[in-house]
């Protein structure tokens, strides 16, 4: 039997949350479903579940997603991060990947994009 795979979603709004999720159960409907609105959240549930891979949008309350990234990073150097914003700037995406995210997903996300990713680094 295969180990479950949890996919922690992080981001302030529910429905970017749902879109994100709607996608990856397209993918595989084997998955569960960590969710968090604000990167505390992200780290909080990260260290405690350990998912197989996380989804956080960079501007968040209480703590952005850099900034959870860099934290989930310092816990896990392994962990599995996957930037999700509408705030794409080179420099936000050099942050983001000296923080320790393995990749960059540009809002409006796509599900060719989410499954491109989602094969790269879990496999189909």
């Amino acid at each position: 039997m295969s180990e479950k795979i949890t996919i922690l979603v992080g981001d302030d709004s529910a429905l970017a949350r749902k879109q994100l999720k709607d996608i990856l159960v397209g993918i595989r409907d084997d998955l569960e479903f960590i969710e968090a609105s604000n990167g505390q959240e992200a780290i909080d549930k990260f260290k405690e579940l350990h998912p197989s891979m996380v989804f956080l949008d960079i501007v968040m309350p209480v703590k952005d997603g850099i900034a959870a990234t860099s934290e989930i990073i310092a816990a896990d150097s392994s962990a599995k991060i996957i930037i999700v914003s509408s705030v794409g700037t080179q420099a936000h995406l050099k942050s983001a990947i000296e923080a320790g995210a393995k990749d960059f997903i540009q809002k409006p996300i796509r599900a060719e994009q989410v499954t491109a990713i989602f094969n790269t680094y879990i496999g189909g």
